[in-house]
């Protein structure tokens, strides 16, 4: 590994090593993709990861290329020692609001987990179900705390998979471009073609 990624690997984990000081073992970092489309699941994504990993690339999904995620996403669950996903659907999405359905996404990777954490560290959310166990949210946590990038990667990787799988059902959309998310060329499908099964009501009101 070089210096350069070492320094930032180092600095992306220095948050949970000072957690790992005061006593807590087994961190879960927990992070969503899809909280903005038009289209398709919330997926929520925790993760355990050994107090000494450190995976050359891990960073927030959103600074990493679709490739790169995919050969991350092996090597994270390779090396955890316990992870959960939940999707949340978008009737659910439409029935109690995306906040809602975030949250019990969350709740649903809790107890969806092998091992229970000592602590949780999740990106931003307050207010949640977390089964117990104590939680800290942290604003930009996938930018900032090794554990919640990869668990943002698991979930990014596990919703891109759904949206591709959805994009062979209905191609007139283009879902393998932009997984659902509000583009020009998705809102024009949308105008021309109406909403498809997997649309989200509450999100698309303005375009039918």
């Amino acid at each position: 590994m070089k210096e350069k990624e070492l320094e930032r690997l180092t600095i992306l984990k220095q948050m949970e090593k000072e957690l790992y000081k005061k006593g807590f073992k087994n961190i879960c970092g927990i992070d969503e993709a899809g909280r903005g489309p038009l289209a398709g699941p919330v997926v929520v994504a925790g993760v355990i990861m050994p107090e000494d990993s450190m995976i050359e690339g891990v960073n927030d999904s959103k600074k990493v290329s679709e490739k790169k995620r995919e050969l991350l996403y092996d090597k994270i669950l390779e090396e955890a020692i316990s992870y959960s996903v939940a999707i949340i659907g978008q009737d659910v999405i439409d029935e109690i609001n995306i906040l809602n359905a975030t949250k019990q996404g969350v709740t649903n990777v809790v107890k969806g987990l092998d091992i229970r954490p000592e602590l949780i560290i999740i990106d931003a959310l307050q207010h949640i179900n977390t089964d117990g166990v104590p939680y800290e949210a942290i604003i930009k946590g996938d930018a900032k705390c090794y554990s919640i990038a990869a668990a943002s990667i698991i979930a990014k990787v596990t919703r891109d998979r759904i949206m591709r799988e959805w994009d062979d059902v209905y191609p007139q959309y283009g879902f393998i471009a932009h997984k659902g998310y509000g583009t020009a060329k998705h809102i024009q499908a949308i105008k021309e073609y109406g909403l498809c099964p997997i649309h989200r009501r509450s999100f698309t009101k303005n375009f039918v």
